[in-house]
């Protein structure tokens, strides 16, 4: 069992699966900073200086201070229980960047897989033979001919 599981791990796919998910970690931190501190402090001072880290609701008092609470901060410290509707925001906009630059690294490469298959394709063509013989006279017709030009046998 030992040395199934070990041909197993050391399989490309599940490396590459490993390295896919170590990069994705990565990838996923830069994104969140994007968002973060990058897009999204334009996005609130074009709304009014709309803070959406800070949008919440709250479900119940906290227990060590009573709303109004002016951060999302606050109202945790107080022990409030709260929607964080405001983070939802950025985690769906992180998502949509996340897509958005999947999208344009995989589109390339299918673009030139597809090129590929395509010249495969036209090359696998290319080598089709377009003539045969004639059973019946031998001379060199069309490979989609019905019927011979010279000795006019349908074949």
């Amino acid at each position: 069992m030992f040395k199934e599981f070990k041909e197993f791990i050391m399989r490309g796919s599940v490396i590459d699966l490993a390295v896919g998910i170590i990069i994705g970690a990565a990838f996923s931190t830069i994104v969140n900073s994007l968002v973060k501190d990058v897009i999204m402090p334009p996005i609130g001072l074009l709304l009014g200086g709309v803070d959406f880290t800070n949008l919440f609701v709250v479900i119940k008092e906290g227990t060590l201070a009573a709303s109004p609470y002016a951060t999302l901060a606050d109202a945790q410290a107080a022990g409030a229980v709260t929607i964080n509707y405001g983070a939802f925001i950025n985690t769906i906009i992180v998502f949509i960047i996340v897509a958005f630059a999947i999208f344009l690294i995989i589109r390339p490469i299918n673009k030139a897989r597809k090129h590929a298959e395509e010249k495969k394709a036209a090359e696998a063509a290319a080598a089709a033979p377009v003539t045969k013989d004639c059973p019946y006279c031998l001379s060199r017709i069309n490979v989609d001919a019905k019927r011979c030009p010279n000795c006019t046998s349908e074949l």
